[in-house]
């Protein structure tokens, strides 16, 4: 490879684009061609389809890439959580099985930590893995499982040992979703949409070798797929498009972007919608009250302040940086941008603003703003969690008391029973 300088790299992908790219291709063999070059993930290890490039480089590759228009490999949705999670814990076996078709698309993934007694507190989870024989028998429920209604895998957090203290009791592990004791069932939610699911495991089974790290490591690994998770909740996370361009991988990316992204059509507005300020506000007239122009500046200047905590957090990543707790920041940031904007479109369209249907503004997107916002201080941890996370490894606060974490699990309340 040529010297390892920005010029060097950009040089050498650009020549191999050139050389490769086709818009005739299938998706499928495109990516695979892709990925055996290694620049289709080019931070990772050589020996799982990278280039070990340095962090700082990658978006070079990037840069490149969209410059001529090509196909990236996939990366909507849970996959991208758990390809991060295989690499860091995962044995070669999950890698040589599970990585390629993650980045080729052919499979797609959900996340089975939620439970109805345990949202945020995920370690509280009660979902049972027990050894039979020769394979692991799993037996509970999850909730607010986003796209399991197709995905092939599952990211599963269960309990192997109820007498151990609360963390240490939990094991990781890879379930596959297409068996006769997994059962999904949609949840219709208050914006009209059914992202989520809950999922019923009734003697579902899951093959030895698909243990994530060893039994009662769950934690550990749960930890750094939520660290992948709240990263990509601060608000720079490309929004996954198709592109209007002609040629048979832009049609069949554009199916899949299609499928793969339909539960998180409504996640813009579930960020507020701060783009839509400045246009409603002159569309409405609000733009001339200087009591609404107070809040829109508000906000403006809260996202703002948004994008530079998180651009400081990717700052981070490029320069090798683990994941660290900078993503609970963000996503706090987040959540307060997005119930502030929702404080604004309501000002700015009044009473209207709780009409849905063609005759309501923007056909019924400002109800669903103001319906979705909640969720954004919900997911993926609550703002209480992050404020707890932000206190005690950012700002070395002492740990609040906590009557669960010294004594066997088995002994802690709970609000449902095991």
């Amino acid at each position: 490879m040529s010297e390892l300088t920005e010029e060097g790299v950009r040089n050498e992908v650009r020549a191999w684009l050139e050389a490769n790219w086709d818009p005739d291709l299938g998706l499928i063999e495109w990516r695979n061609r892709l990925i055996d070059s290694g620049w289709g993930v080019p931070g990772w290890p050589k020996q799982w389809y990278g280039r070990d490039l340095a962090p700082a480089l990658v978006p070079v590759v990037e840069e490149e890439m969209q410059r001529i228009g090509a196909i990236g490999v996939a990366k909507a949705g849970i996959r991208t959580l758990a390809a991060a999670t295989i690499l860091e814990h995962g044995t070669d076996l999950h890698k040589e099985k599970f990585l390629r078709r993650i980045l080729t698309g052919e499979d797609t993934w959900c996340q089975l930590f939620s439970e109805p007694g345990s949202g945020s507190d995920v370690a509280g989870a009660v979902t049972r893995a027990e050894m039979r024989g020769n394979k692991w028998v799993v037996n509970g429920q999850k909730v607010w499982t986003t796209s399991a209604h197709h995905a092939h895998y599952g990211l599963l957090l269960a309990r192997t040992d109820w007498d151990q203290v609360k963390h240490k009791g939990l094991s990781y592990f890879i379930l596959d979703m297409h068996q006769p004791g997994v059962k999904v069932q949609p949840l219709k939610q208050m914006n009209g949409h059914a992202s989520f699911n809950q999922v019923f495991f009734t003697d579902a089974e899951v093959q030895p070798e698909f243990l994530v790290a060893n039994v009662g490591e769950g934690w550990a690994v749960t930890t750094t797929t939520l660290m992948h998770e709240r990263r990509g909740a601060d608000g720079l996370r490309a929004w996954a498009m198709g592109s209007d361009k002609q040629g048979r991988a832009y049609d069949e990316e554009r199916a899949e972007i299609a499928t793969v992204m339909e539960p998180y059509k409504w996640y813009p507005q579930r960020a507020g919608r701060v783009d839509l300020v400045l246009p409603r506000a002159k569309e409405t007239g609000a733009i001339d009250d200087p009591v609404v122009r107070q809040e829109i500046a508000k906000v403006l200047i809260m996202s703002k302040a948004a994008e530079w905590t998180a651009r400081r957090a990717r700052a981070a990543q490029l320069q090798g940086r683990p994941q660290g707790p900078e993503g609970s920041l963000g996503k706090l940031v987040a959540s307060h941008v997005a119930r502030a904007c929702a404080r604004v479109h309501s000002q700015m369209t009044g009473a209207a603003a709780l009409l849905s249907g063609e005759d309501s503004p923007m056909n019924g997107l400002i109800a669903e703003i103001l319906v979705s916002v909640p969720a954004g201080s919900i997911a993926g941890g609550t703002d209480e969690i992050q404020r707890n996370i932000i206190s005690e490894r950012v700002l070395k606060m002492p740990k609040e008391p906590r009557e669960d974490v010294d004594k066997p699990f088995r002994d802690v309340p709970r609000n449902i029973v095991s």
